[in-house]
């Protein structure tokens, strides 16, 4: 069930404060990303899969910016027409979005052959088809008022194949690749679009794909510093922002490296 629950914990600047709305707000990343934009007096309307969890990071923000207004929606993206039904609700609340942080996401691990198709459908409900629903119907509405901001949390794995997360990189290159067409096709019409493309980062992600112990998410990276990254770069307006330097770098040796040794060397790192 999807419910718009709007707490305003002052009047500060009514009319006035830009809009954020953040998908996958409630952990890692998103719960970064909620944190920064609500320390530049940003409203926040949080979208995730557990209410109780958005209650509590409503609290938590509530807290510590007490004249922030924060809205939530608890949604599940990965259920057909929720990416829908997340915008019919801002739209009925009268809430005009500034700044769209497309950030929800998931992944599986193992054999391609062995993991349940309904996971993989779902990764790709979620990964692909949510995150194009929810930049399409944002950004449409930006493009006609010749101004906004589009995050869509891409990864470095969108540069390469991965085998044993097959169809997470092939989701994350898809958003890299929409994000970059989108960039050329809306900047003129005053919108900017940002793909953020980290490495590996200590979020629940490497929990819920079962990845905790492999040695990509032992050296995993901070996700605040990874969300400031992304941050700054969405108020440039940088087309890809890749949060620090190795991982930039493996980004372009991907691209230089022969494919073949590109894929053993990634098969025996999360076999």
């Amino acid at each position: 069930m999807l419910s718009l629950e709007i707490t305003s914990c002052s009047c500060y600047h009514v009319g006035m404060s830009k809009t954020v709305l953040i998908t996958g707000a409630t952990g890692g990343l998103g719960r970064a990303f909620a944190n920064l934009f609500a320390a530049e007096r940003y409203t926040l309307v949080l979208v995730g899969r557990d209410a109780r969890k958005l209650t509590a990071l409503r609290r938590e923000i509530a807290a510590r910016f007490p004249r922030v207004t924060v809205k939530t929606i608890a949604a599940d993206l990965s259920h057909p027409g929720a990416a829908e039904s997340v915008y019919r609700q801002t739209e009925r609340a009268h809430v005009t979005v500034d700044v769209l942080v497309n950030n929800a996401g998931f992944a599986t691990h193992g054999a391609f052959v062995s993991i349940p198709l309904s996971d993989d459908l779902e990764q790709i409900a979620v990964n692909i088809t949510a995150a194009t629903a929810i930049a399409k119907l944002y950004g449409f509405h930006m493009a006609k008022r010749r101004r906004g901001k589009i995050l869509n949390v891409a990864s470095v794995a969108a540069y390469q194949p991965g085998p044993y997360m097959a169809v997470y990189y092939a989701s994350k290159a898809y958003v890299l690749s929409l994000s970059e067409a989108m960039s050329a096709e809306l900047s003129p019409r005053g919108v900017t679009v940002t793909a953020l493309a980290p490495g590996a980062t200590k979020t629940g992600f490497a929990a819920r794909a079962g990845l905790e112990n492999t040695f990509l998410f032992r050296v995993a990276g901070d996700p605040v510093a990874v969300a400031e990254a992304g941050y700054h770069g969405l108020m440039e307006g940088k087309r890809v922002v890749i949060p620090g330097l190795q991982h930039l770098v493996l980004s372009i040796l991907a691209r230089i490296f022969p494919h073949r040794l590109v894929l053993s060397v990634l098969t025996w790192l999360q076999q």
